[in-house]
């Protein structure tokens, strides 16, 4: 396919490998869950059916991506690691990290039925990501060991919060009493006030939860005779440990020590600090443009798998699009997107401060709270398919230096646009017309514009002009500045200033731009 002059864009991307033979984690947090758990009413001080959900989701994305060994999480967060010669994504930061909170979150939605079955998912949570990079085992050693002892200190704080909260004081009086208190005085006001011997709970509050892959022996059929035939095969298994970190715990399980190394001491006093020097983080640079694009990860099988029609499913193009005017609802630093097929570019203005602009937390917050919705939203679009596997958005973020070049970038999505959908109709048109796969590559190649218009006109008589604009347009999604109604577009009817629509226009014309100055403020 022919490139357009609007490639150089391409440039503007960073890479952000992690370099072996540094070991990766990538750590998730729920987004804002203090308000997810008021509005979805969870127990206090621990929900255990919110922690078997979190637990359950973690055990899928280990299923999911052979390359994660072991993971670790307490409350509303985990952390993955991966086994150290892992070539995962090419070890782009970026794509992981928005790619396991993707998964992550579109798997909470979809089993939330299974431990809340009496209870409505309000809304579509979401998560944020971020990498840490550990240089040794030695630093895994220790970042496991501080994850696991904000867990105590946590649990043991909020238990001791809630059980004053619920005897009657109020959230001032409790923050008050429990100010500057050590390990030793939380238990006795527990045991004293409240009869609660704190090492008597459950092990899932006070310690996490890790889970980690060993192997096990499964049958995995049964012979002519009827007797099982065994085989070991690698398996996820959760255990609650007082001291994850230990040397004696994680030299006991082969499959870590050979997939991670081995820990030579116990850890001693932890710096915090010195663990977070590990955090890969990318603050984007003040006053540019920020673009944040997300991919549908394997989007060729999921729209097979899910029978979309080709070369346009347009149901599946309104879903994308449902999702996207979520986004913007959500964020509203985010004054622009644009997307086709299965991808969306989200530009945020110059100005934004959106989480300090840190691309990591930015990035991963979009692609989960994106995926979320699909899986919330798919019944709306698609009332009688059946929603068969997660699906799953990686992300990056880009910087743009000036408006020029920002609009530049849309331009070259929409050329893409434009060249890919042309190509895929007569494409497959010609698969539809009995030609198999191959012998329409071979047909298509090396032809122009012109050429692949006539062969539809002429064999199939589609003038690709009259298509639908959705198709060979995208969409660009954005706030109204004022009350308008389109006759011939998808707006229609009165729409109030700031909603945010879809429209499927020119945006490669500056005239778009010069009638909509309100959209990007430059």
């Amino acid at each position: 396919m022919a490139n357009s002059k609007y490639e150089y864009v391409k440039s503007f991307e960073l890479e952000d490998e992690v370099m072996l033979p540094n070991l990766m984690v990538v750590r998730i947090d729920g987004r804002d869950f203090t308000r997810f758990s008021q509005v979805h009413e969870f127990e206090k001080p621990n929900d255990e059916a919110a922690l078997n959900l979190m637990n359950s989701c973690s055990a899928a994305v280990l299923e999911e991506f052979p390359d994660i060994i072991f993971a670790y999480g307490y409350s509303d967060e985990y952390s993955f690691v991966f086994k150290k010669t892992s070539r995962f994504y090419q070890r782009r930061a970026s794509k992981i990290l928005s790619l396991v909170a993707s998964f992550f979150a579109a798997i909470y939605v979809i089993k939330w039925k299974e431990f809340f079955p009496q209870r409505k998912l309000e809304y579509a949570p979401s998560f944020t990501s971020k990498v840490v990079i550990c240089a040794s085992s030695e630093v895994l050693q220790t970042y496991l060991a501080w994850r696991q002892q904000d867990c105590h200190v946590n649990n043991q704080y909020n238990t001791c919060f809630w059980m004053l909260v619920q005897s009657g004081k109020t959230i001032s009086e409790t923050q008050e009493i429990l100010k500057n208190t050590q390990k030793q005085q939380k238990n006795e006001l527990l045991f004293q006030k409240f009869g609660i011997n704190y090492k008597s709970l459950p092990e899932l509050f006070r310690q996490g939860s890790c889970l980690f892959k060993t192997k096990v022996e499964e049958t995995v059929k049964h012979d002519e005779n009827g007797n099982p035939v065994k085989r070991m095969r690698r398996k996820a298994v959760f255990v609650h440990s007082e001291n994850i970190a230990g040397r004696s715990f994680w030299n006991e399980q082969p499959t870590l020590f050979k997939d991670l190394g081995h820990f030579t001491n116990d850890i001693g006093k932890i710096e915090p600090d010195f663990v977070r020097s590990f955090q890969f983080e990318n603050k984007m640079l003040p006053l540019t443009w920020v673009v944040i694009r997300i991919d549908g990860c394997h989007f060729h099988r999921f729209s097979e798998v899910h029978e979309f029609e080709k070369p346009n499913d347009e149901q599946a193009l309104k879903l994308m699009n449902s999702c996207a005017v979520a986004v913007l609802e959500e964020f509203q630093d985010i004054h622009f997107a644009y997307g086709v097929s299965d991808e969306y570019s989200f530009v945020l203005k110059k100005e934004s401060e959106l989480y300090k602009r840190q691309s990591s937390t930015i990035i991963s917050a979009i692609a989960s709270f994106f995926t979320s919705t699909y899986v919330i939203r798919w019944r709306d679009f698609f009332p009688h398919k059946e929603l068969k596997y997660p699906p799953s958005f990686d992300g990056r973020a880009v910087c743009y230096p000036t408006y020029k070049i920002l609009l530049d970038y849309l331009a070259w999505r929409q050329v893409d646009c434009h060249i890919n959908n042309q190509y895929n109709t007569c494409f497959w048109m010609l698969v539809k017309s009995g030609k198999t796969k191959t012998q329409s590559q071979d047909y298509l190649k090396g032809t122009q514009t012109r050429e692949k218009n006539e062969l539809l006109s002429r064999q199939f008589g589609i003038e690709y002009n009259t298509l639908p604009l959705i198709f060979r347009m995208g969409s660009s999604v954005f706030r109204l500045k004022e009350a308008v109604a389109v006759e011939n577009g998808v707006i229609s009817g009165k729409k109030l200033e700031g909603e945010v629509i879809v429209d499927h226009c020119n945006i490669i014309d500056h005239s778009f731009w010069e009638e909509h100055q309100h959209i990007l403020s430059y």
